[in-house]
């Protein structure tokens, strides 16, 4: 019993370090945009596709990846996504123009597919009474390699070549191989034979672009300009396209009937929701620290004292995530889901009172990150308990695209609250502090729509048949979460 609690204990340290590892490429370059324009020698509208290319891949080759993990293994499908992030990290860390530092980027996105295939592998592996928190932990790596991300990239930024960031991410994606090779054990395929949806993933993924370039790129372009418009009037016909031949086809890359059953739909909304309420922290906060004190409002902060104050929210939520393992165990996922949106609510009622000095908004982040981790903990335990097990991997990674979305529509509302919202001091134009409690209250807001979306996610009414719950012969019963819910 001993030597199986290690085996299983290896497999999640390896899912949760493989999806921080994913998660941290997010934020990796977040400390060198400023110098980007000098370092590739480009514009700074150039430099920022930097970051956006990796929104763009990592949205398109998610749900992609785990489609493919629910078909040809999971385990195969992590050792494929660490050799993107392996290369693209190799062709940033030598590269000196923009156009392959484009493309490393958008090769590291394409290693955002741990996540999802590392939350499904854990069905497949976990015995019952640890599943809830093993799922917790790893789902929260999204989290915890943002919040960890930036403070270590700031830090190396500043006291080292940059080009070290890409070197180390190169020797992580390495690591994590190895250790998913050596400690993850091989699952059958749960959806073994059946075919891929090509047409399914094109479409899903041309329509993705537009939105996201759309929401990304708004603000630069004008939101009412010819090209904002026109991507989302292809966005829509686009998804409309793809949902009309996803629901036609017999086995689809994502099954929308199963996505539009409530308890499905209705934690995909929250996720979105979620989302945005976490990011909208992640633009506010360092902003404040950094503001220069002669406003009134700034902190005075340098960008790695910045990142140093927001690293403890890193650690809030991975401290916090096995509790909310616990939690759903005895309550169930939807009481996780609701108490780690009351607890982000919560974060943002803090900031509000304390936004005037480091340590209270070192204390409102450590209360934000750890409802997120509650939060993002629950949200597989809620969609794996209502989808077959062949669907598993395609279903999170649907749901870590939705996450994503979540996060890009926070950046641009939130963007656009600060840009618009503004002061002039010093013969600058600066956001105003009404701009700073405009984005937090909103914050604040919208983590109390998820409240309010999850506290109508239905309750589990039996459980599940496993001839029903695996319409192609290949899957098994979906095993239904812990608690009451």
């Amino acid at each position: 019993m001993k030597q199986e609690s290690t085996r299983t204990g290896g497999v999640v340290g390896v899912l949760a370090l493989a999806g921080t590892t994913a998660a941290v490429m997010q934020t990796l370059v977040t400390p060198l945009l400023p110098k980007l324009p000098g370092i590739l020698d480009t514009t700074p509208a150039n430099a920022t596709w930097v970051v956006t290319v990796t929104l763009l891949v990592s949205a398109v080759c998610v749900p992609v990846t785990g489609r493919l993990g629910d078909m040809l293994g999971k385990r195969r499908m992590l050792l494929c996504c660490a050799v993107p992030l392996f290369l693209g990290s190799v062709v940033c860390a030598l590269s000196s123009s923009v156009v392959p530092m484009i493309l490393g980027r958008g090769l590291q996105g394409m290693g955002m597919g741990m996540v999802p295939l590392g939350i499904a592998l854990l069905r497949d592996v976990m015995p019952p009474e640890r599943l809830s928190s093993s799922i917790a932990l790893v789902s929260a790596s999204l989290g915890i390699g943002g919040g960890l991300g930036l403070p270590i990239s700031a830090a190396v930024a500043q006291y080292a070549n940059w080009r070290v960031l890409f070197w180390g991410s190169a020797v992580l994606a390495l690591l994590i191989a190895l250790l998913v090779r050596s400690v993850v054990p091989a699952v059958p395929a749960s959806a073994r034979g059946q075919r891929f949806d090509a047409p399914g993933a094109f479409g899903l993924g041309a329509g993705l672009v537009c939105l996201l370039l759309a929401v990304s790129k708004g603000a630069d372009w004008g939101w009412a300009s010819g090209t904002t418009l026109g991507l989302f009037t292809a966005a829509a016909l686009l998804f409309l396209t793809w949902g009309a031949w996803e629901l036609r086809t017999r086995e689809p890359l994502i099954d929308l009937r199963a996505t539009a059953e409530p308890r499905v739909l209705l934690t995909n909304i929250a996720s979105v929701f979620t989302s945005f309420a976490m990011y909208a922290s992640m633009l506010v906060m360092p902003q404040l620290l950094q503001f220069p004190e002669e406003t009134g409002y700034g902190l005075g902060q340098s960008l790695l004292a910045s990142g140093l104050w927001m690293a403890p929210g890193g650690l809030t939520m991975m401290l916090v995530s096995p509790l909310g393992g616990r939690l759903t165990d005895a309550r169930g996922p939807k009481t996780t889901l609701i108490s780690g949106a009351l607890v982000i609510a919560g974060g943002y009622a803090v900031s509000l009172l304390l936004m005037g000095s480091a340590w209270g908004i070192m204390l409102a982040i450590m209360v934000i990150n750890g409802g997120v981790g509650l939060a993002y903990g629950s949200i597989p335990a809620l969609i794996m308990g209502s989808v077959p097990q062949s669907e598993t991997a395609a279903a999170n990674g649907f749901n870590t695209l939705l996450r994503a979305l979540g996060t890009s529509i926070g950046a641009a509302v939130i963007g656009v609250l600060l840009a618009q919202l503004t002061t002039t001091a010093g013969g600058r134009t600066l956001t105003s502090e009404t701009g700073f409690r405009t984005g937090l209250l909103v914050g604040c807001g919208v983590a109390l729509v998820a409240v309010a979306i999850a506290a109508v996610i239905p309750a589990v009414r039996r459980a599940a048949d496993p001839e029903e719950d695996a319409p192609s012969g290949t899957g098994s019963a979906a095993p239904q979460p812990a608690g009451r819910d």
